[in-house]
């Protein structure tokens, strides 16, 4: 980066997306449904579903004590990245931003963070989600991917290792499971034939 160094690029990156799929979406399911979305972390403490909720939000604070820490001269890259490798990571971030927003959108009044058991809300199968079972979480995904490439330091690295065992703990200790238990024949059809997080892969049998 010429114009901008590296962890400032990164730093910006990481605060559009934290602004636009967390506050812009939490702001905008206020005014259409009169509720942020959020619904906290599930289970007791020290349970599966409670583990990862809590690795999401460290994975959150890793993600912005990444570029900070390097900005701060705290900690350094563990290996300097080329320019090719930054601008692929600088794509993957924007590709996550944008599939983020896209599969946010997909989900109207029934996008949730977290899960409450005393709501019932439609069972998504459309755009994105026609193709796999948590599109917001792959592209979440895809976005740590791409800050770790940017900034390949041990606070980037540490934020996509715990971000990637939050979703799988959500997805299959908290998500699959409710699901399971509100649509019922519905959602076991649909685990059956769209992956989990990438096309073909995590189907599960009927």
């Amino acid at each position: 980066m010429e114009m901008i160094s590296r962890p400032w690029f990164a730093l910006v990156l990481y605060g559009v997306y934290m602004a636009l799929a967390f506050g812009w979406r939490s702001l905008r399911q206020r005014r259409a449904t009169g509720s942020t979305g959020f619904r906290g972390v599930s289970g007791p403490p020290g349970s599966l579903p409670w583990l990862g909720g809590v690795l999401f939000a460290v994975a959150m604070l890793l993600g912005l004590a990444a570029p900070v820490a390097e900005l701060a001269g705290w900690i350094g890259p563990l290996a300097e990245p080329g320019s090719l490798v930054v601008g692929f990571g600088a794509v993957a971030i924007l590709a996550g931003i944008l599939g983020t927003l896209w599969s946010q959108g997909a989900m109207g009044a029934s996008w949730r963070i977290g899960v409450s058991e005393a709501e019932r809300t439609s069972l998504v199968t459309r755009g994105p989600f026609a193709v796999v079972r948590n599109p917001i979480f792959s592209f979440m995904m895809l976005a740590a991917l791409g800050m770790a490439l940017i900034l390949p330091n041990a606070a980037a690295l540490a934020s996509f290792a715990a971000l990637v065992t939050a979703i799988e703990l959500q997805v299959r200790a908290v998500e699959e499971p409710y699901l399971r238990r509100a649509h019922g024949e519905a959602y076991a059809a649909y685990c059956a034939k769209v992956g989990r997080f990438l096309p073909g892969l995590g189907l599960a049998r009927r």
